[in-house]
């Protein structure tokens, strides 16, 4: 057993070093568009907030990459001209099929947690749930010099609501359109 152990730490170790020179690093940033879904939700509109973070791309194949990202993500929704803010730190851990050169499809989980919640200036984070779990779809691209772009849909899988005696459920969804720099 103690030679189990010690082959299966020298082989993660070698696996870490000899892929230590390809992993990247980097920012990205953009748009969300917003929504929830689920009951009572007729006449509900999307809002547009930002999302912004740190990623990491570490290479598992020529074509297999895991993308784990640290995100901020302004969600939420609008009826009769209030807008309810949600505020998010997400964690989405990415696989990434590269098709062509620069070119990926990507899906994976998402959990997020809830930083704050305004209704218009009103605190209302005691409405709604601390985590949301989703999965995430997508496609990106990326030029040789880090510059990268992608689209992303995060369709929520959790309700998000946490009053008491109300019964509707919602989910969060949210199509996000980022630009990002990979440092190295």
């Amino acid at each position: 057993m103690k030679n189990f152990l010690l082959l299966a730490v020298a082989t993660v170790l070698g696996f870490a070093s000899a892929t230590a020179q390809e992993i990247k690093f980097g920012v990205k940033g953009g748009l969300n568009f917003a929504n929830i879904s689920g009951d009572n939700t007729k006449g509900i509109d999307v809002v547009t907030a930002f999302n912004f973070g740190v990623v990491s791309e570490i290479p598992l194949s020529e074509k297999f990459s895991f993308q784990p990202e640290i995100m901020y993500s302004g969600q939420g929704y609008s009826f009769d001209d209030n807008t309810v803010a949600l505020n998010y730190l997400n964690i989405p851990l990415m696989g990434k099929y590269y098709l062509t050169k620069g070119l990926s499809v990507e899906a994976g989980p998402q959990i997020g947690f809830l930083l704050s919640a305004k209704n218009e200036k009103t605190n209302v984070k005691d409405s709604f749930k601390t985590f949301d779990f989703g999965v995430n779809f997508g496609l990106g691209y990326k030029l040789d010099n880090g510059l990268n772009f992608g689209a992303r849909y995060n369709l929520g899988l959790t309700d998000i609501n946490d009053l008491e005696g109300f019964s509707s459920k919602n989910k969060n969804g949210v199509f996000q359109v980022s630009v990002g720099y990979f440092f190295f």
